[in-house]
């Protein structure tokens, strides 16, 4: 086949309908997002929890990306973007044959009529596999988000069922709700790509989760030094930079609302960060590093629910009130509210993914700006500060952040405690006191340590789920840290 044939418009690996520029920027997106996980958060998470937890840490955002694609194939997807099975929930079914994956990808619970009386349904030029791949990146992240809440206590093996069930049974919910055709999608709620879906969400459920699951050992929680901060400015940088696919990716097509998408979540970035920087600076004399990420942090949430609809003046407005308000919850708020000192959210999931993605949704809905609005949003839509039926547009944003929190508060109590009957949710005392080396038989840093190593005639057998004795990581050998060559 010669050149000039490969790149017919038309042929049987190039329909009709296929936008190879649409197609190749979605799958750039989403790899771009995947990376956020696999290895931005896998490397954030090994590095900024205490020595100890390094392995375990990076161990349950591995196991989750992982899990969370196959229960996304096989019944997830469509339980997100497929037919309605009730007002919030889709149809569960797999994503898997050909005949589905190459079909043109579209969402078909999303129709809705037109100011001309037309109905438009919510069809990219690409194939579904790439819509699929895409949404998958965007539920994976949320369970690896939500785990920052509970690491360094819970149980890997809760943690292993824990996952495919909250997906199925919570992220699916808030998926088809907002984003798939469900009750809050036709009511016009907006959510430009996840500030409710992913960062509410997570937030939520990681304080729920940290409730039910108990807190870590004193000693950790008095004590909880980053291991390795250069290392965690890498998986934050990634992080970082995956936002770009992350919203970028949300107009489902290389558009023009996607490039001021990308230019306003960089914007609302910096402007956090350097927000927070200075609120760190004022207050405790000294700028912080972990300080500078979770103004990064709570920058790039904030401006997820709107990215492509508010202008790039509003960026920076949301960058100040995302590098402010939750500087405050956390700093100050945090350590006033008796709720908050009982339950242990170690990395603050609440306040960086919840606070900020509820800040966002809610600014939002008075900073849309009516012609960016046009550009991919399904009916006339504006913020409240332009007037007309903006208002109405504010208590939307309102309800629906009141329904993600209450489904996900109720969704994860449930799985927790219906979890709970077959599995301890918190890890043995011996296990939480030595860490690493007991849980996973490995250390993150084979040539040097600060704490002691596991020793069954001083801590106890380290037991599996059935009882069973377990020896030391089939990768290492006796001398610890030495690496078997397979």
């Amino acid at each position: 086949m010669d050149a000039s044939t490969a790149y017919e418009q038309v042929s049987p690996a190039v329909p009709s309908w296929l936008n190879k520029g649409d197609n190749a920027w979605q799958m750039t997106a989403s790899t771009l997002v995947a990376l956020q996980s696999m290895p931005g958060l896998v490397i954030l998470y090994a590095s900024i929890v205490k020595k100890k937890w390094a392995v375990n840490s990076a161990f349950m955002a591995l196991y989750a990306f992982a899990a969370v694609l196959i229960c996304w194939v096989l019944l997830g997807y469509r339980m997100a973007f497929g037919d309605e099975l009730l007002p919030f929930w889709g149809k569960g079914a797999p994503a898997l044959g050909q005949k589905y994956l190459l079909t043109r990808a579209r969402v078909p619970e999303s129709t809705h009529t037109l100011g001309d009386g037309t109905r438009e349904t919510v069809e990219p030029w690409y194939p579904m596999a790439s819509l699929v791949y895409f949404q998958f990146t965007f539920a994976a992240i949320t369970l690896i988000l939500l785990a920052g809440s509970v690491l360094g206590r819970m149980n890997i093996k809760a943690w292993m069922a824990f996952v495919p069930l909250w997906l199925i049974f919570s992220y699916t919910v808030g998926a088809f709700s907002l984003w798939g055709g469900g009750f809050l999608y036709h009511w016009g709620v907006i959510d430009y790509s996840g500030g409710y879906v992913i960062h509410l969400s997570s937030g939520i459920a990681g304080l729920t989760a940290a409730y039910w699951v108990g807190p870590r050992l004193k000693s950790d929680r008095e004590r909880f030094p980053p291991n390795n901060v250069l290392l965690m400015l890498a998986g934050a940088g990634l992080l970082w930079m995956g936002w770009s696919g992350f919203n970028g990716g949300a107009p489902y097509a290389a558009n023009i609302d996607a490039s001021i998408a990308v230019l306003n979540t960089n914007v609302c970035a910096a402007t956090s960060l350097l927000v927070w920087t200075s609120l760190d600076v004022v207050y405790f004399g000294k700028p912080s590093v972990i300080g500078a990420v979770q103004g990064m942090m709570t920058g790039l949430v904030c401006i997820t629910p709107g990215a492509g609809l508010v202008q790039s003046w509003a960026a920076i407005v949301m960058g100040i009130l995302s590098g402010s308000i939750p500087w405050v919850s956390m700093m100050i708020l945090h350590k006033k509210s008796a709720l908050l000192q009982k339950v242990d959210d170690t990395l603050g999931v609440f306040h960086t993914h919840a606070v900020a993605g509820l800040l966002g949704g809610l600014l939002t809905g008075l900073l849309a700006e009516p012609e960016l609005c046009d550009l991919v949003l399904p009916v006339n839509t504006r913020g409240a500060f332009y007037g007309g039926s903006g208002g109405v547009q504010f208590l939307k944003q309102v309800v629906a952040a009141l329904f993600v929190i209450g489904w996900n508060v109720v969704s994860t109590t449930i799985i927790l405690l219906f979890i709970r009957l077959f599995i301890p949710l918190r890890m043995p005392e011996e296990q939480l006191a030595i860490g690493d080396d007991a849980v996973h038989g490995e250390e993150a840093y084979a040539l040097w340590g600060d704490g002691e190593k596991y020793d069954p005639t001083k801590h106890g057998r380290n037991t599996s789920f059935y009882g069973e004795e377990i020896a030391q990581s089939p990768y290492v050998n006796g001398a610890r840290g030495v690496t078997i060559n397979l």
